[in-house]
């Protein structure tokens, strides 16, 4: 599923006076990429996803999903297109603490009411490297445990795009490392589109495209060959 970016803005206050987080941005991302979005602090990178999710409102511009303008569907729709078509992994991993692994990764199927296809669930779990931790609680996971975790949550619904603000931002260098690493086996093995928001030039160096930010507008725009 392709997405495009058209005029993308967004000010956080009086249209006049307020914080212009992005200035009229626009760019395609073809089905399947794999790309960071990169800046500094305050550059609007986290803005921008989230708009891409859905999250948050422009002030002008939008967003589509293939055919569809994600910001002229109804609650519902849009719903549909966040719970389907889009998984979130975020910096601090959002895991219920009294919940185990599996239920965690689980929950959204649950909420979803769907039935748990095992054999994708078992392949999940073992791209991502935690088949002995879905009985344990978040509590005796490590960060990169959790984080492999919320991967896994992030992809059980079987979305087409995963959105990731600062993935490894709340992990040491080795877990962050292969965070990013089991990311770009997300991209690779389950043909997903992958953005990934960063403010670490490292993790942008894994993505085979690199968006960069500064002052809510795009200043680079970098393809690997």
């Amino acid at each position: 599923m392709n997405i495009s970016v058209k005029n993308l803005t967004k000010v956080y206050g009086n249209t006049e006076y307020g914080v212009r987080a992005l200035n009229n941005v626009s760019f395609e991302i073809p089905d399947k990429q794999f790309i960071s979005v990169t800046g500094p602090s305050g550059s609007g990178k986290s803005t921008l996803l989230h708009l891409l999710g859905g999250i948050e409102t422009p002030t002008s511009g939008t967003v589509f999903y293939g055919e569809e303008d994600i910001y002229t569907l109804d609650d519902k729709r849009l719903s549909e297109i966040r719970c389907k078509k889009i998984g979130f992994v975020f910096q601090f991993y959002n895991l219920i603490p009294e919940l185990t692994a599996h239920e965690n990764i689980i929950l959204p199927l649950l909420i979803d009411k769907k039935k748990v296809d095992k054999d994708y669930l078992d392949e999940i779990v073992k791209t991502l490297g935690i088949s002995d931790r879905l009985k344990h609680l978040p509590s005796q996971m490590s960060g990169g445990q959790q984080q492999r975790v919320a991967i896994a949550r992030a992809l059980i619904n079987n979305p087409e795009v995963l959105l990731c603000d600062e993935p490894t931002g709340n992990l040491d260098t080795k877990s962050g490392t292969e965070v990013i690493e089991l990311l770009k086996k997300a991209h690779e093995v389950f043909g997903k589109t992958v953005i990934i928001v960063t403010h670490d030039p490292k993790v942008a160096d894994y993505t085979k495209r690199r968006i960069q930010i500064s002052d809510g507008e795009i200043i680079s725009d970098d393809f690997k060959h």
